[in-house]
């Protein structure tokens, strides 16, 4: 439940911060028909209808912040949204760092792998395939 409310509190808190920056949003977030916890069902809803097209044996998924965000802005702005109302869910977030740099790391190469196969390749008969032909 700790975390449930700490999911809460985080989108709130983005709503809040976005509102008094953005007054065509904060006219939305007033709205008398809208609450936070019909907001975090629509993003839940909406995180549970995307793994089902994933899988269906998926009972979630992950999502970047900026989408859930992103969702319950416009969750807050149409007026026609459809919630459902399951309040059985679970939510864990992981943080992911993001590298600074675009570039790729190196890839370091041993100074010279011996190689393990020695002798002559085997003849194949035609017709017949080899899998794992270069081990």
């Amino acid at each position: 439940m700790e975390k449930q409310n700490s999911f809460k509190q985080t989108i709130q808190s983005y709503l809040d911060k976005r509102a008094k920056s953005d007054e065509l949003f904060a006219v939305a977030y007033r709205k008398k028909n809208k609450s936070i916890d019909e907001c975090l069902a629509y993003i839940m809803g909406e995180a549970l209808k995307e793994s089902s097209m994933i899988s269906s044996g998926i009972k979630g998924c992950g999502m970047d912040n900026d989408i859930v965000f992103g969702m319950a802005v416009h969750y807050y702005d149409e007026d026609d949204i459809k919630v459902n109302k399951q309040t059985n869910y679970k939510v864990s977030a992981v943080s992911v760092k993001k590298e600074a740099s675009t570039e790729q790391p190196e890839i370091k190469k041993p100074a010279s792998a011996p190689n393990k196969r020695k002798g002559m390749k085997k003849q194949i008969p035609s017709g017949q395939f080899l899998l794992f032909e270069d081990l």
